[in-house]
């Protein structure tokens, strides 16, 4: 934010190529950025109210909230094409990998998030949800370094402290060596949310409370979990309803379907948001949509692993807040936000109709996923929103012969913005992130990834 004693700078992004509002507005003749939020949303032909002390010319741009991301797992960076579980459906995929994540260290944490941030912030996302559920032995201040992290890129977050409780020993899925005890997990979610929780619009660091998954944490720890958020006011995730075997595994663990063993634990509220959120009959959907529990669709992951097809428009149409997620880097081998949006588009079209509309793909990336977060100031271009924005060129080949600027986004394959606004502060400019040793970061990032699968 601006100083309080020195008047805020003006900044007019002006008359863009054409922009994206995630709203009716009519943003053709740009916007103004002042302190950090969007002063004004400026019509064609329209001027700024005050005098503006900075110009940018987004004569050569599609404007756009900036993208937010609302189911990550940063630290599967290191994990990405991994040739044993290169095609295996999520159990087997998951069996093979644990074993290897259980190795992860500090250092090694820091270089996948910084790398999942870096692809997320080239992209055009500016806030991004990561689900973190491994704390093996030298890894409990996992958060506080996705924490670091986030700040050193300039971006905001929602990082959920994750938990497994539920080891092989007792049925569950993951090695004993990455499930913790329910006490260890309750405390540490409570100090991470007093030391690093921030409220409001402009809030850059939140925390959520995330057990893992029905397969790896008991009923105590979701109930008690939830308890827990209700007290210190903060949001719950969970994984849900992704696979067939998940559903089977509920009813013989459980004797509930999925959506019946989230409420029993008391999880069917609007302070919930689900990653993925595939297999729900109309019923439950309706539950979902009553109860305004939200869903994070991450179509990239569920075509990989063959786990199915949310039904995104029926979501929708209940009441359930829907956004996008890329999910973790060793389930879509990727971390990009305008990829996922193209990816969501076409996969619900698959499902629905090729009337799916573009402008409803970016909608799910932009106001839907921080509805999803509970981010009432992100997601869409208005005043008084807060200045996070993502622009686009479109003078590389694949866009050669293109028409419509917006639909030319996701139709013709964009892949990496020019422009990212955080804050009104430019975190991305041509194409790069100022003062980040991508090469440095790759190479050491590559050698921590063959240390990993290796296991030295």
């Amino acid at each position: 934010m601006a100083h309080p004693t020195a008047p805020a700078t003006n900044l007019w992004i002006r008359n863009p190529q054409a922009a994206f509002t995630a709203n009716g507005l009519d943003a053709s003749g740009g916007l103004v950025v002042s302190g950090g939020v969007i002063a004004e949303v400026l019509a064609a032909g329209q001027n700024p109210s005050e005098p503006c002390q900075e110009t940018f010319d987004a004569g050569s741009h599609v404007l756009l909230p900036g993208l937010i991301n609302t189911h990550h797992h940063f630290y599967q960076t290191l994990t990405r094409a991994w040739g044993p579980v290169a095609n295996a459906p999520l159990f087997p995929w998951l069996k093979n990998l644990y074993p290897v994540w259980a190795r992860l260290t500090p250092r090694d944490l820091e270089l996948a998030s910084t790398v999942a941030l870096a692809e997320l912030l080239l992209s055009g996302c500016t806030t991004a949800a990561d689900h973190h559920y491994l704390f093996p032995a030298g890894l409990e201040d996992a958060i506080d370094i996705e924490v670091a992290a986030v700040r050193r890129l300039g971006m905001r977050a929602t990082l959920t402290r994750g938990s497994m409780t539920l080891g092989a020993d007792d049925g569950g899925l993951p090695p004993q060596s990455t499930v913790q005890e329910p006490e260890v997990v309750l405390a540490d979610s409570e100090r991470l949310v007093r030391q690093y929780h921030e409220r409001g619009d402009d809030a850059v660091i939140q925390i959520a409370l995330a057990p893992c998954s029905p397969f790896s944490v008991t009923k105590e720890i979701m109930a008690e979990s939830a308890a827990l958020a209700e007290r210190l006011d903060v949001r719950l995730h969970t994984h849900l309803a992704e696979t067939l075997d998940e559903e089977e595994f509920c009813r013989e663990m459980f004797g509930l379907r999925t959506v019946d063993y989230l409420d029993s634990v008391g999880w069917l509220t609007d302070r919930t948001w689900l990653g993925h959120g595939i297999h729900f009959s109309d019923a439950e959907i309706s539950r979902l949509g009553a109860a305004r529990t939200a869903v994070a669709h991450c179509p990239t992951s569920n075509m990989r692993l063959a786990s199915g097809t949310a039904r995104v428009l029926e979501l929708e149409d209940a009441g359930v807040p829907v956004g996008l997620g890329v999910d973790g880097s060793a389930s879509n081998d990727a971390s990009n936000m305008v990829l996922e949006a193209r990816q969501a588009l076409y996969l619900q079209r698959l499902r629905y109709g090729a009337d799916v509309p573009v402008e409803r793909a970016l909608g799910w990336a932009t106001r839907g996923s921080a509805a999803v977060l509970g981010r009432a100031g992100l997601g869409q271009l208005a005043p008084g929103m807060q200045a996070d924005l993502a622009l686009f060129r479109l003078d590389g080949l694949r866009f050669s012969g293109s028409h419509d600027p917006v639909a030319a986004l996701l139709l013709c394959a964009a892949d990496r913005a020019d422009r990212v606004m955080v804050g009104g502060q430019w975190r991305v400019v041509d194409g790069a992130i100022p003062g980040l040793d991508i090469a440095g970061l790759i190479a050491e990032h590559s050698a921590a990834a063959r240390r990993l699968v290796n296991g030295y």
